[in-house]
């Protein structure tokens, strides 16, 4: 079967004076090595894009990490220079797609900000600024120019039996990097918690009841899928769910004919 095509968010940057739409490539590596996909990027155009369309032509979403955050009033919240900087054009474009994505049980696999804006999207809300919460441990990564330090793999996640990820890691702790500020608060409606960090941070969600994989973590699994073996099982699960869409979509069209 061809290579199956995965869509992937963006960000909105500005410099070399143009207005550009990218993604890390890490996001990007990890897709085509870790996954067997080939990943193409979604534009930040919001209700000018024909998300339907888009999802009847691919077999797979992965929301990237990102330096910005979701835009606090999608949950509730006042939007302040000291949570931002905030991407509204990505939130414009990613939260229909969420939800559009599940409807159909395309497979979803959401990193960083992307399970932030996995929980958003389903009526959930965020924890900002947690290392200042008692009791809450300092998840941001630490001050280096050395992103091998950065996104050092050193803390526990501890996944619960009988989880979407216990069928991927088993139940139990695996160490994943940690590299941000923000949480999920408030659970958002379909979702369950799949690992919490020692301080009951959680870690990583699915969905409930999904017709698909449909997972997001925390961590940066896409910084190490090379080397790390927790990072590689977690991109495998998800390019295994997105070839399987695949053959069910062109067994259904076949089918039409």
């Amino acid at each position: 079967m061809h290579q199956p095509l995965v869509a992937v968010s963006s960000d909105v940057k500005q410099f070399e004076n143009y207005t550009w739409h990218a993604a890390p490539q890490q996001y990007l590596e990890a897709a085509i090595s870790g996954a067997g996909v080939l990943p193409v990027l979604v534009p930040n155009f919001g209700d000018r894009l024909d998300l339907d369309e888009l999802l009847s032509s691919v077999d797979g979403v992965m929301l990237t990490g990102s330096k910005s955050n979701v835009d606090p009033r999608l949950y509730g919240e006042e939007a302040t220079e000291a949570n931002g900087p905030y991407d509204f054009a990505r939130d414009s474009t990613t939260m229909p797609l969420i939800r559009k994505a599940i409807e159909r049980g395309v497979p979803l696999l959401a990193i960083c900000r992307g399970i932030q804006e996995l929980n958003v999207a389903l009526g959930g809300s965020l924890a900002t600024e947690i290392q200042e919460r008692e009791g809450i441990a300092d998840h941001r990564a630490p001050v280096s120019d050395n992103q091998d330090e950065r996104f050092a793999i050193h803390q526990v996640a501890t996944i619960k039996p009988g989880s979407c990820l216990a069928g991927v890691f088993g139940p139990g702790d695996i160490l994943v990097n940690s590299v941000h500020r923000q949480a999920v608060e408030r659970l958002g409606s379909k979702l369950q918690v799949e690992a919490v960090a020692p301080d009951g941070t959680v870690e990583a969600v699915s969905v409930r009841d999904s017709r698909a994989f449909a997972v997001g973590v925390q961590w940066h699994p896409e910084y190490w899928v090379k080397s790390d073996d927790v990072s590689q099982r977690i991109f495998k699960a998800f390019g295994d769910a997105v070839r399987a869409h695949a053959i069910a979509r062109t067994a259904a069209r076949a089918a039409a004919e």
